[in-house]
């Protein structure tokens, strides 16, 4: 009760008491100029009857009014965010007002007089008129203020020039907030818009100079400093098309992302306005895909990933814990990315039952244990070496690390009752140049090995590979396997391990110089939510050796790739960073496939998902020669590379 009685009055509080006071000085001060302007702005030729009857009800109409302005929220609206909605209260609060007195002072007029009278009409009209006038002033006074405290600001020499790409709902919405608060000195200059209606027209003020060929001549003639683009519903390849022309400013560039579609306008803000990203300038739609699917095959199911806590492998634990795993088993042989992965999600999923295991796919005992104790239902097989220059230095370790790291985890979900196991493969795989990429095709001829024997009904013979001294005998298959085995391909992963564009955006931060190894090398990119989502709705359309494989639109130079991380950085290619271009790395191709030629391609239900029809291989001969590649590979005897272009026909092995 202390704390209530000796509480500090709020600001707003000492408005609401100067705007009473106010209001019942105008409501009053309102209907006796209605009378004055009436009699020709004399006092003294009012009539007695009607000024006894305003006088008469002047101290009760200024109660009656201030109560109904109370009851229409008028003394506690914010008025420095003043808009429609406080108008819309403000006519609503005269309306009724105007009633009551109308009734109220004509009561007093025929107690007047031995007979009907009534206020002149003008007196009615006039004093409402003039009444909504003077409280509406009131209320946007401050309002008005700010806006030319803006207009104050853009004449100003500070003022910083901003161009609003989009005219429709959530551009104006932007260009609202900004007048509304005419913070930091940005005021829009000038509109784009492809609506050739819109042109030659102006919002708040502002005009709207032309559409998107328009961009870069606007920018010089009002000196543009940044641009905010604000097309929630563009395409992407819309959004890619005029982000384009914008780099070529030297602006700095600030976008609505779609999401904001669904926001009502008067929701988005300036705030929402995000920086610009490599993603953005892709042009590609991003993937959908059916979550009702991936929940049901997720769902109250042990899911086992391995390498766990790379950039793919840790947002698959990501996406997975969101649909409701038995239990996410996480194996990685790096316990620092494990750990990482195993805090993040033990903060947003408290509920979740999360078990995290160091060891390494190459352990065949290790993994045997785990299998045994955990028995997964379904694995996701991300733990692979995928640094093309480094596993050109170390080919065999791309081979005991890929290929036969593959082959034991697949033999141990075979064996312990695993129902599906996707493999994570690489668009490298294609008409490989490298070894990793091989390698990577060793992976995939694995998995469709052990679907067709399983199919074949012949699973006894897929054999345990050990790589250490194995003196026990070889035990048959106890239960018939029905393990289906698929692999999902795609292409380089924005932002993951090894990718291009953190080394990109370390060598910038740097001051440069950035090294591009050809000037016309390509290569096509998808984010790794993308990637992961893909590998998610694989694991619901697998029926068992298939290879799927995303749709993921037009390859992206490298080049070009480089200098627009240097512009989004707000700096200029080849004068701020140098762009220095190295040379082919050894193994490294000019472009990457998604398929092979023989391959063809299959339709799934996601348009941007299809299935490249697996290519025949001798799996009797291939398992033998994986075989002899293992013991090679560990006993560190012969040309590794020229063995592995010996099982993998389309591997050309670089000179």
């Amino acid at each position: 009760m202390e704390n209530r009685t000796h509480r500090k009055i709020q600001h707003w509080q000492f408005v609401a008491v100067l705007l009473v006071v106010y209001d019942a000085a105008v409501v009053n001060l309102s209907y006796f100029l209605a009378l004055w302007l009436r009699f020709d702005c004399r006092v003294s030729m009012i009539e007695v009857d009607y000024l006894l009857a305003y006088m008469e009800f002047t101290l009760i109409y200024m109660v009656l009014a201030v109560l109904i302005f109370w009851k229409c929220g008028l003394y506690k609206a914010m008025w420095r965010y003043a808009s429609f909605v406080e108008l819309e209260r403000i006519v609503l609060a005269t309306i009724i007002s105007f009633v009551v007195h109308s009734i109220g002072v004509s009561i007093f007029t025929y107690a007047n007089s031995d007979e009907f009278w009534r206020m002149p009409w003008s007196y009615y009209f006039v004093g409402t008129m003039i009444q909504f006038l003077m409280v509406l002033a009131a209320r946007f006074s401050y309002r008005f203020m700010l806006l030319a405290k803006g207009h104050k600001v853009k004449n100003g020499a500070d003022f910083h020039p901003v161009m609003l790409i989009g005219a429709g709902s959530a551009g104006r919405a932007i260009l609202h907030d900004m007048n509304r608060f005419a913070a930091g000195n940005d005021r829009v200059a000038c509109i784009i818009d492809d609506d050739a209606n819109t042109w030659s027209r102006s919002i708040d003020g502002v005009p709207i100079v032309g559409g998107r060929d328009d961009i870069l001549t606007n920018c010089k003639k009002y000196q543009i400093e940044k641009i905010y683009i604000a097309i929630p519903s563009a395409s992407a390849e819309a959004i890619r098309d005029i982000l384009n022309i914008c780099k070529e400013t030297d602006c700095s560039l600030k976008l609505l992302r779609g999401m904001y579609q669904i926001v009502e306008e008067e929701n988005i803000t300036v705030r929402d306005l995000k920086d610009v990203s490599i993603e953005d300038l892709l042009g590609r739609e991003p993937i959908r895909v059916e979550m009702s699917e991936i929940y049901g095959f997720l769902n109250d199911k042990v899911i086992l990933v391995t390498g766990g806590g790379g950039s793919i492998g840790s947002e698959l634990c990501r996406q997975v814990a969101k649909h409701n795993p038995k239990e996410l088993v996480i194996f990685d042989v790096y316990e620092n990315n494990a750990y990482e992965i195993q805090q993040e999600l033990l903060r947003n999923h408290p509920d979740l039952h999360l078990s995290v295991l160091i060891g390494s796919v190459r352990d065949s005992r290790r993994l045997n244990e785990v299998f045994a104790k955990y028995r997964p239902d379904v694995v996701y097989h991300a733990a692979a070496h995928k640094h093309v220059p480094l596993m050109e230095m170390s080919p065999a370790e791309a081979v005991k690390n890929n290929a036969i790291g593959t082959y034991k985890t697949a033999y141990a979900a075979m064996t312990h009752g695993t129902q599906r196991f996707v493999l994570i493969s690489t668009d490298k795989a294609v008409n490989p140049t490298n070894v990793m990429g091989a390698s990577k095709r060793l992976c995939e001829m694995v998995v469709q090995t052990f679907d067709a024997k399983i199919k074949a009904g012949k699973a006894d013979d897929l054999k345990e590979l050990y790589s250490h001294m194995h003196t026990g005998a070889e035990e048959p298959l106890r239960d018939v396997p029905h393990t289906e085995f698929v692999a999902v391909r795609f292409g380089n992963v924005l932002g993951s391990n090894g990718s291009v564009v953190p080394l990109f955006k370390e060598q910038i931060a740097q001051g440069g110089p950035v090294t591009v190894t050809h000037p016309d090398i390509i290569r096509y990119f998808m984010t790794i939510p993308e990637a992961v989502s893909l590998v998610l709705q694989a694991g619901t359309y697998a029926r068992g050796g298939e290879i799927f494989v995303l749709d993921m639109g037009s390859p992206v130079k490298i080049d070009t790739l480089a200098r627009n991380l240097i512009k989004l950085s707000g700096l200029r290619p080849d004068v701020d960073i140098q762009i220095v271009y190295t040379g082919l790395r050894p193994g490294e191709k000019m472009y990457e496939e998604k398929l092979m030629e023989e391959e063809g391609m299959q339709t799934t239900p996601n348009h941007l998902i299809h299935i490249g029809n697996p290519i025949a291989f001798d799996e009797d001969r291939f398992l033998k020669q994986l075989e002899l590649l293992m013991q090679a590979a560990y006993d560190g005897k012969g040309d590794i590379r020229q063995q592995v272009a010996e099982i993998v026909g389309t591997y050309t092995v670089a000179e």
